[in-house]
């Protein structure tokens, strides 16, 4: 069973820009796309950007297109979400996910299977 713990998240105004990161446990991470979502209070979980397992490919949701970036670290077995232009409605807990199945395409939402404990992102306006 893969663990994931992310980090980085916290309190910045708007306009700001925050890193998150997610360290995933066990082998065979660079096998896994991965992937980022959020809750906000009230709110169901929504989808923010994944990356294949390979990294030469991105999925981004419209909202935090041209200022969210997803990457990763197959040597550190890491992933990132550097958030730049942040705005109030980015405020949520921000969660890393892997994939269910190995070499998959990273671009189907209900398949990714394994979650960390989520990082608190709040954005004042």
């Amino acid at each position: 069973q893969v663990q994931l713990v992310e980090s980085g998240g916290g309190l910045v105004q708007a306009g700001g820009s925050l890193r998150l990161s997610c360290v995933a446990s066990g082998r065979a991470f660079s096998s896994y796309s991965m992937g980022w979502f959020r809750q906000a209070p009230g709110k169901e979980r929504e989808f923010v950007a994944a990356i294949r397992w390979s990294g030469g490919i991105t999925y981004y949701a419209d909202s935090v297109k041209g200022r969210f970036t997803i990457s990763r670290d197959n040597a550190k077995n890491a992933v990132y979400l550097q958030m730049n232009s942040l705005k109030p409605e980015d405020t949520a807990v921000y969660y890393c996910a892997r994939e269910r199945e190995p070499y998959g395409r990273g671009d189907d939402v209900h398949g990714f299977g394994s979650w960390g404990q989520g990082t608190q992102v709040t954005v004042s306006s």
